[in-house]
């Protein structure tokens, strides 16, 4: 199969078999792209994810465009972006006609009240595993902590708080002359 059929199901799958958003699908995205096709590491994975942050736009699609291009060119971010919204598209277009019908069947109810404690429990794992490999020091969980913080009680955008702590991280290499 060439790479860019790969590129579209490998990002049709992650689209089409995860729920709740970017960062729900970042165990998806971890697995296929990190651990199994080996395009990208860990730490790109979490870099894509920090742009993401600041960009416009959803953040596994900003993903699947990185890699894609990454990988492809323009080509490539181009097939992979349409692999990872073909199923949100196909998915919400059978959902609008069919909601009506089914969005006050109590199954339908404690289906989703299922999938949403799931996509929770996942987000956790993801967040730990991913704070494993991102917290080096005391100086990067100074700026995990002070994120977190920032994020549950200021009412500022979290693009502000990406765009802080990426300059307190140039200005701390600056000034201390060594990688944190």
């Amino acid at each position: 199969m060439n790479e860019y059929m790969q590129l579209y199901t490998a990002f049709l799958r992650i689209g089409g078999l995860t729920f709740g958003g970017g960062l729900a699908m970042l165990p998806m995205l971890k697995y296929e792209l990190v651990e199994k096709k080996n395009w990208i590491t860990e730490e790109d994975l979490l870099d894509c994810y920090a742009i993401g942050q600041c960009t416009p736009g959803i953040i596994a699609v900003n993903t699947a465009t990185y890699v894609g291009y990454k990988r492809k060119g323009v080509m490539g971010g181009i097939v992979a972006t349409l692999g990872m919204i073909t199923p949100s598209i196909v998915i919400i277009t059978l959902v609008a006609i069919c909601l009506q019908a089914f969005i006050e069947n109590v199954w339908v109810q404690h289906a989703l009240m299922g999938v949403r404690a799931v996509v929770c429990a996942l987000m956790l794992n993801t967040v730990l595993t991913l704070a494993k490999k991102s917290l080096k020091n005391a100086f990067c969980y100074f700026v995990c902590i002070v994120a977190f913080l920032l994020a549950m009680f200021v009412p500022i955008p979290t693009v502000c708080i990406v765009i802080i702590a990426a300059v307190v991280g140039i200005l701390v290499y600056a000034v201390g002359g060594k990688q944190v």
